[in-house]
């Protein structure tokens, strides 16, 4: 048989609950985002294959190692007002959670030029109500996605607490908390006996708290989605292993895979997390996507446990309960796809774990690091391009990624269905740069 030879996925025919399959799709890279698009897109009837070199759930996959989070209040883009003129010292700064590796600098330049453009009052403005429309209901939509599956059974709920030395550094991000407040989410606070009466264990640098409830999280984020992608499997859903080297849109597009061989199918949808860049310049679209590198250390049998999940106002991570380990989790790296992981955003992360818990003690530890796929605007790319048709874009979920994974899944399933979708995308548009 010839490598470079056409092949379709499966033809119509019945899953496992008896209903009758339809058109067929690709769905380029199984993370969250792309995992959730092929269970809903399966749900809707579709022959779905999806397709990539990691099984969802490895540890290569961004999904993987990132803080487990189901952020519903994460509505401030990353670019603030100061931030241009903060960055220099924060990049300089051993205690800041921004690193540069410097030789990179030049390719990052045209991205960063934007990225600082939308760091108005106005775009910030603009950005946290559509980052709102994605968020808001993110727990639900965890919940919807997971129930009846396996996957179900890593979802916790609970309070989310955020730590500060004090009531001024709070009060330092006014605008934050305007615009939290305008899409109605809305926290209590904690003073220094509030934070101990709830965990004893919190370190004397935080005097001050607040507490943001209905909130959930991932017990373990890799089992999740391996749970969720063998649902899918069990279902009918199909599984391709193979590394994406070009696609082509179309009435008929298709997918090469590196070694020649062709998918085809009626639709596909390009969810490659930090790799959907270069993919999407293949379609001619000018996207600046960046792999902005996040970093987590995984304590295993700790001495003692959180409540809840914690963030660190001041260090940017965030500090999360998982079944057998803490993990600490955040900070942001600009050193592009491919340099090797860094030895200072560890050693930040557990000088950072001691402020929060002195006390902690455990067996051992992990480290990772992974690709978050960011843009200048904070938002992420959901649609088709009007020079690309049939080629749905899903990507860019930067800190929010697992967060808004299902709710992309269930928008890209009405849009490859010719549904209309019940809120304004055309600020994710694929052709918006």
């Amino acid at each position: 048989m010839q490598t470079n030879a056409p092949v379709r996925p499966k033809a119509a025919h019945q899953n496992a609950k008896g209903q009758t399959m339809g058109k067929s799709i690709l769905v380029i890279g199984a993370g969250i985002t792309g995992v959730s698009s092929a269970e809903w897109l399966r749900r809707d009837g579709w022959d779905v294959t999806l397709v990539d070199r990691i099984v969802p759930g490895g540890r290569d996959q961004t999904s993987y190692g990132n803080a487990g989070l189901i952020a519903r209040t994460a509505i401030i883009p990353v670019a603030t007002p100061g931030l241009m003129t903060q960055a220099p010292g924060m990049v300089l700064n051993p205690s800041s959670p921004l690193f540069l590796r410097w030789g990179y600098l030049p390719k990052l330049l045209p991205w960063l030029v934007p990225f600082f453009k939308n760091s108005s009052v106005q775009r910030v403005t603009e950005i946290a109500g559509a980052l709102a429309q994605l968020t808001l209901d993110s727990v639900d939509q965890h919940q919807i996605l997971a129930a009846g599956t396996p996957a179900a059974e890593f979802i916790r709920t609970g309070d989310y607490v955020s730590l500060y030395p004090d009531r001024a550094a709070y009060d330092a991000s006014p605008l934050t908390i305007e615009l939290r407040r305008a899409h109605g989410i809305h926290a209590t606070y904690l003073d220094r006996a509030g934070i101990l009466e709830r965990d004893p264990n919190i370190g004397p640098r935080y005097t001050f708290g607040t507490v943001f409830g209905d909130y959930a999280w991932l017990s373990a984020p890799d089992r999740y989605v391996a749970a969720l992608f063998d649902h899918f499997r069990t279902q009918g859903g199909s599984f391709v292993a193979g590394e994406v080297a070009d696609i082509a849109p179309g009435d008929a597009p298709s997918v090469t895979l590196k070694g020649g061989a062709r998918l085809d199918a009626d639709k596909v949808v390009l969810s490659a997390g930090a790799w959907s860049g270069s993919l999407a310049r293949k379609l001619g679209l000018r996207m600046p996507l960046e792999a902005e590198r996040g970093y987590h250390v995984s304590m295993y049998a700790p001495s003692f446990t959180a409540p809840n999940p914690y963030m660190s106002s001041d260090a940017k991570f965030v500090l999360t309960p998982m079944d057998g380990f803490l993990r600490a989790a955040g900070v942001a790296e600009f050193a592009g796809l491919d340099a090797p992981m860094s030895q200072a955003p560890l050693d930040l992360l557990r000088r950072q774990m001691k402020q929060v818990y002195p006390a902690l003690t455990f067996e051992r530890d992990d480290v990772w690091m992974g690709r978050r796929p960011t843009t200048p605007d904070s938002l992420p790319v959901l649609g088709e391009a009007r020079n690309a048709p049939n080629i749905i874009h899903a990507y860019g979920g930067q800190h929010i990624g697992m967060t808004i994974g299902p709710r992309l899944g269930r928008m890209v399933t009405d849009l490859a269905s010719g549904r209309q979708v019940n809120i304004d995308l055309s600020s994710y548009a694929a052709d918006r740069f």
